[in-house]
């Protein structure tokens, strides 16, 4: 299982970045990815995207960073939880750029259905604090705890994300992975734990 995101097309990619996540079971060919698409709602009645792809491609030219990864023994099961989060994602029919559900709330969603991925997601995942009409839930890591008022204000604490504040989206925070800030995303390196039992390509 490994989780990516990429700086947006145009503008947008100022401050923001698009997620995905992306999967390959033990005895599988290809991998799988899921992702939420904004423009699909054009000719579709979902954002919701599921397909087999390089898992590390760029995105609209943009190189993509690994946020989380996770192998070996027990993965398997890891992308069924997986799978089943992405087809209950309670907004795949609606889509807004800011303040959310965006791709980055779909990636923190799956993340809080999966906590063991402990995906770290940076501060240009803009959309990733958005928990619709709940004032509490757990982080986006799906550790710790976060208070958010639909994604403008608030605040989250746990050891994957350190202890971040949101205002208006702009996200502020230290933690394991360095300091994070709106428009430069981190200072430091992502936090990527893994149990690794082979090494293998990115993509197939």
């Amino acid at each position: 299982v490994q989780v990516y995101g990429a700086r947006t097309l145009g503008a947008k990619g100022l401050f923001g970045v698009h997620t995905w996540v992306a999967v390959k079971l033990q005895d599988a060919d290809e991998w799988t990815v899921y992702e939420v698409i904004g423009w699909r709602l054009r000719w579709s009645d979902t954002a919701l995207v599921i397909r087999n792809r390089a898992p590390d491609a760029r995105w609209f030219g943009s190189a993509p960073e690994l946020y989380a990864e996770k192998r070996g023994a027990g993965v398997d099961e890891l992308i069924r939880r997986i799978d089943k989060a992405a087809r209950e994602y309670p907004y795949a029919k609606s889509y807004t750029v800011w303040p959310g559900p965006n791709s980055n709330t779909f990636t923190a969603w799956i993340a809080r259905a999966v906590p063991e991925l402990e995906v770290d997601l940076p501060a240009t995942a803009i959309g990733k604090d958005y928990i619709g009409n709940r004032l509490i839930s757990t982080a986006p890591s799906g550790k710790g705890f976060q208070l958010s008022l639909r994604g403008l204000l608030g605040v989250a604490a746990s050891g994957v994300e350190g202890l971040e504040v949101n205002i208006l989206s702009l996200n502020f925070g230290v933690g394991p992975s360095g300091i994070k800030l709106p428009l430069v995303g981190r200072i430091g390196a992502p936090r990527i734990p893994a149990v690794i039992a082979a090494e293998e390509p990115l993509s197939p």
